[in-house]
This record gives structure tokens, sequence and C-alpha cells, in this order.
């Protein structure tokens, strides 16, 4: 037989053999080689929280921190352990931000129209400038919303301002299941009709099973959480704040009524902080007592958090008035667009001469006010109204905490 031949025959076949090789090698090689296991190795973990993820802007595996924020040193451990919080809801940084989703979703009204934030706006110190907030239908509240800054302060725990609710807890609802507020009310099906909802929405059982370890949505929860991130909401950062802080820490660390009574104008605080003489006059005539010159108002706003001191009644705004009103702290209150329970008065000038000349008599009257009014010149009380001014803390109303998380 010819050599030739068999050694191009042998080529031809040798091509389809050698080709067929390669292939086969690069398919071994992309499936991990012989052996070898299928699993990408660096294959992402399938994520736990899609419906997070898709709503909102949370990254849950770094919650932000609620439980132990940066104050300045004269929040210090005695004004903390002054704060309403009971053993059986203690703030946690997930407790708080499912309560920040709470607060913020507009789903928890029966026409996805209206949240507690609505009402309670962050950048107006969580009060609606408003007279009377509308409601979930177009119907307007009977009283002005209150702000909301330090409410974890206030001793007398009892919420709303005709102390309706026996803690902020059970007030954290009440405005959800409201007829006017945000419309799931016994018509709409209560808040049973609410849980179906929420159970619906994707976000709502991955929260939380993250919080509380199972999917089980109920009021008690809700409630919960809402209260934790409202108690989240500290002012201890306005003019007033930073001015103090140097007082705080010059004297001994120690908050008292002569530390709080001592002058904000010296050149060891920082000039930006340094108070005006008619803000550092208001001061004085707000904190110090009539015995010492001043109105006495420190006597029921309590410094540092100017929370309502929990026994004080009411301020005479009618006559035979019978109702005894709280008031929320004063933290934030030139951001307020009204003022008093009902909103009667739209300026810090109006409220102060009521406090001068319109204090009505009545069984609800706190007797540290004198019917009439306690005496005050026009100066005082421009010069308390610049004190108060004093007492805003713009961190509090733009603190990323605080805001809507929701992105759709």
């Amino acid at each position: 037989m010819n050599n030739n031949w068999i050694q191009k025959t042998h080529q031809t076949i040798q091509k389809p053999l050698v080709g067929l090789c390669l292939l086969v090698a690069l398919a071994l090689s992309a499936c991990g080689g012989s052996g070898s296991s299928s699993t990408d190795s660096t294959a992402d973990a399938v994520d736990p929280y899609p419906g997070v993820k898709a709503y909102t802007s949370l990254d849950l595996n770094a919650p932000l921190n609620y439980t132990s924020p940066t104050l300045l040193g004269h929040y210090d451990a005695n004004v903390l352990a002054t704060r309403n919080q009971t053993s059986a809801n203690v703030t946690t940084d997930k407790g708080a931000t499912l309560g920040r989703v709470l607060f913020n979703d507009t789903r928890l009204s029966f026409n996805n129209t209206k949240s507690c934030a609505s009402c309670h706006v962050q950048a107006n110190g969580f009060v609606d400038q408003a007279q009377f907030s509308t409601g979930f239908a177009g119907g307007l509240t009977t009283a002005h919303a209150m702000r909301l800054g330090n409410v974890a302060f206030y001793q007398g725990n009892r919420m709303f301002w005709d102390k309706r609710a026996a803690s902020i807890e059970e007030q954290a609802t009440d405005p959800i299941q409201n007829a006017i507020e945000m419309g799931f009310d016994a018509t709409h099906g209560g808040f049973s009709a609410l849980v179906t909802k929420m159970q619906a929405l994707p976000y709502y059982p991955e929260l939380f099973k993250w919080v509380f370890g199972d999917e089980t949505i109920s009021e008690a929860r809700v409630q919960n959480a809402l209260a934790q991130f409202q108690r989240s909401m500290i002012s201890a950062n306005s003019k007033w704040d930073r001015a103090y802080a140097v007082i705080y820490t010059n004297n001994g660390s120690v908050n008292s009524p002569q530390s709080f009574g001592r002058s904000l104008t010296g050149n060891n605080i920082p000039e930006a902080d340094r108070f005006t003489a008619s803000e550092d006059r208001g001061r004085a005539l707000f904190i110090q007592g009539p015995n010492n010159g001043g109105k006495g108002c420190a006597g029921c706003h309590q410094p540092p958090t100017f929370s309502l001191d929990p026994n004080s009644r009411s301020n005479g705004l009618d006559l035979n008035e019978t109702v005894i009103f709280k008031s929320p702290s004063l933290k934030n209150v030139a951001l307020d667009g009204r003022f008093m329970h009902d909103g009667r008065f739209s300026t810090l000038e109006q409220v102060l001469t009521h406090y001068a000349t319109g204090i009505q008599a009545g069984p609800a009257r706190d007797n540290r006010l004198p019917v009439g009014g306690i005496p005050m010149t026009a100066q005082d009380q421009a010069d308390i109204v610049a004190f108060l001014k004093t007492l805003t803390d713009s961190t509090l109303s733009t603190d990323t905490r605080f805001a809507s998380p929701f992105i759709k």
C-alpha cells in the first residue's frame, strides 16, 4: 500500500479528533474541571429582605444608631434616666428602625394618603404648622398637632393634650384608627384590617421578623416600634444647648438651677453660640423664679429638656376651664406655626401676651399662674421670645434617622 496515501488518511482522521478533544477540554474547564463541584463559591447569597430593598433605602445589615446617639454633655446619665421608657419596651436600633418605617408610611392610612409624618413634619420640629391637620379624607382634626422632640422626657407619661392616652405606646396607634386622621376606624375594619393590609406589603413581614424574630404583625408590636422611634427624637443641639454645655462643663458637670441661671454671653462660650443681650435677659426671665426677678417659666417647662413638669396644670386659656392640659417640650417651639392645644395663637408674641394679660380663672388653672397674668413689660415679652428661639434644634429637624426611608 502507498505510504503517502496512508499518511494523508491519518492526518484527515486526526484533525477531527483534535477538534473534539479541544471541545471536551473547554467544556470541562467551564464546569470547573473533571470531578469538581458545580457550585460557584463566589455567588451572592440570597437577599433575605427583597421587599425592604425594593421599597426603602434601609440597610438592615447596618441599622442606624438610635440607642446611643452622640449628645452634648449636659444630657448626662441623670437626665437620660428620666426618660419615660419602660422595661417592657426598651429602645433598640432595630425597633426604632421599624418605627421609622411605620411613622413615614402613608400606606398605613385607609386610602394611602396620610402618615404620622404628614402631620408631624420633621422640618418643622415634628409639628404641623397649620392650626388643624388635614385627615385622609380631607376633614380637619380638632386639636393642633403636638411637637415630638423630647417627648421621651415627659415624666407625667400620659399623652395627647388632654392626657387621654396612658403612654406613648398607647398614643402611637390612636391616629391610625381615628376616623378623621388616618381612617382605620371601626367603619373601615379597625386595626385588624390594617394588619391584613400590612401582611400583603412585602416589606412588613420581613421587618417584623428582623425585629421580633417572626412575621407576626400586631397592634402591640406596632405601638412598641413607634414608641421607640418617638423616644429617640432627642433634642440636644440648639444654640441654648451648645452654650449651656460650656457652663455645665465649667461648673463641675452638674445640671442645677444655679447652672441654668448663669449668663451665656461670656467669652468662654464659642462666639457663634454666645447669647445676645436680649436672648440672655430672656433666659434669665424664663429660668429665674418670681422671687429672683424672673417670671418662673422654668417651673413648668424644665431645663435642660424643657419638658413639662408632670405636676403642672392648665394655663388659664379659657374661663372656668376644667380640662388639665399637658404641653410638649419647648424645644423647636419657634418652628411651630400655631400654639396651644387648639392652635389659637399664630405667634410666640401672642403666647407671651396671654401669659402677661390673659390668664383666666378656672378649676384647672395652675395656681402658679395669677389670674389676669404675670406682670411683664413689652421688653420682657420680647426678650423671652428671643430666648425661646434659641431652643431651635436644626440637627433634629434634619437628622437622617428620622427622615422617610421610602424610595417608592
